[in-house]
């Protein structure tokens, strides 16, 4: 699998205010698989990131190297089917479950496996929807798992998740997170993952990138990202989820 990944120096200027960066000088580099959790407020750039490295977007800065060829050297389908984005609003394709768990092998013209389809229906607890059943008429968390699922068909070597967890309820987030974990040690699947959920980052991801003031704060295993975070803009982060945690936990009592 082509797990090698090169970020150098990425930059991307925010569509209303030109002159202002979103984000500059990113750098970063995976060499092996790995699952990393993307972490940072809203507005840091998170979601533009994943969607420059899907090529759904282009940086204004810098350059992106997959397999140690540069963007520009692959065919935008091959690099998709290689480096594959989730979106967290998912959006459902014309016709059945079954025409959009076909959809990306048929646009790729690679074989439809339904065994594995069927698998990824019951690990996400959707094997008791009809394939018939109009894809638009699903519930919101069916949508995301169902997108989640056509993506994994796939098989891409980088999986770019973007919140996908988000709308789905406690059963079926669990459900997706040891799906996820299980496909990274199984395959060697590097996950790069968006999400919100620091129980969620400390428990499935081995490395975390944050974001901060327009750029990449701290690149850093994960056990030392939550027990130690270098950067004040880290600490406050942390610090400020755990009140928020400790808040709710007060109101539900």
């Amino acid at each position: 699998m082509t797990t090698e990944l090169e970020i150098e120096r990425l930059g991307k200027r925010l569509t209303t205010s030109p002159e202002t960066w979103l984000f500059q000088e990113f750098t970063a580099r995976i060499t092996a698989p790995e699952i990393i959790g993307i972490l940072g407020k809203s507005g840091q750039g998170k979601s533009t990131l994943l969607r420059i490295l899907g090529r759904l977007a282009i940086g204004d800065q810098g350059t992106i190297r997959l397999g140690n060829k540069d963007w520009r050297g692959w065919e935008p389908e091959a690099w998709r089917m290689t480096m594959s984005y989730v979106a967290q609003q998912p959006v459902m394709l014309p016709g059945s479950v079954e025409d959009n768990l076909r959809a990306a092998s048929a646009l790729h013209q690679r074989p439809f496996d339904e065994r594995l389809a069927r698998q990824y229906m019951s690990e996400l607890a959707m094997d008791h929807l009809e394939w018939g059943k109009p894809a638009q008429l699903l519930s919101g968390g069916e949508k995301q798992r169902l997108a989640l699922i056509r993506t994994l068909l796939l098989r891409p070597s980088i999986l770019l998740l973007d919140e996908v967890t988000s709308s789905l309820d406690a059963v079926s987030k669990q459900a997706a997170e040891r799906l996820l974990v299980q496909l990274h040690t199984r395959s060697g699947t590097t996950l790069l993952w968006i999400t919100h959920d620091l129980d969620e980052a400390r428990s499935a991801c081995n490395r975390i990138w944050f974001m901060a003031n327009g750029r990449l704060e701290e690149d850093s295993p994960s056990q030392s990202f939550f027990r130690s975070p270098q950067s004040a803009a880290a600490q406050e982060f942390l610090h400020r989820y755990t009140a928020m945690v400790a808040a709710a936990k007060e109101e539900q009592a």
